[in-house]
């Protein structure tokens, strides 16, 4: 069984997860899971369980969990994105060919404003970029 089980387990937070060693060689042969330490994606600190010292191979194994779960979330929020476009795209539809007098009414303010704001951070965005990547005159 013991072939089959990860030797770590991280049980996900909301900023990173609780890292727990996994242990089936005991007697009862049952799994047992010992907190050994707090991983926080956000900054990549690694807070020991307790008076435990973590050694080498855990801080390693750790190390390498934060760095492959931020790509994942990082690949999520751009997953998001798109998915946001798709869905504005949807409501553009909607707008255009289902939406009651009374359903525009309701919603048409919020997406105004929340269209606007997105639409100035983007220009001043892609400003901030092409600033950036023109070259000086030194």
């Amino acid at each position: 069984m013991s072939g089959d089980l990860p030797e770590y387990y991280f049980r996900i937070r909301e900023n990173g997860a609780a890292v727990f060693k996994v242990d089936t060689e005991n007697r009862q042969r049952r799994i047992e899971m010992e907190e050994i330490a707090i991983a926080n994606v956000r900054n990549g600190n690694i807070r020991p369980h307790g008076d435990r010292k973590l050694t080498a191979e855990e801080t390693a194994v750790i190390t390498d969990w934060i760095a492959r779960r931020s790509a994942i979330l990082t690949a999520r929020d751009v997953d998001d994105i798109h998915r946001a476009v798709d869905h504005l795209n949807l409501v553009t539809q909607w707008a255009q060919s289902k939406a009651s007098d009374a359903q525009l009414e309701d919603v048409t303010d919020a997406l105004l404003l929340a269209m606007h704001d997105l639409r100035s951070v983007l220009v001043r965005k892609k400003a901030e970029r092409l600033m950036s990547a023109e070259p000086t005159d030194d």
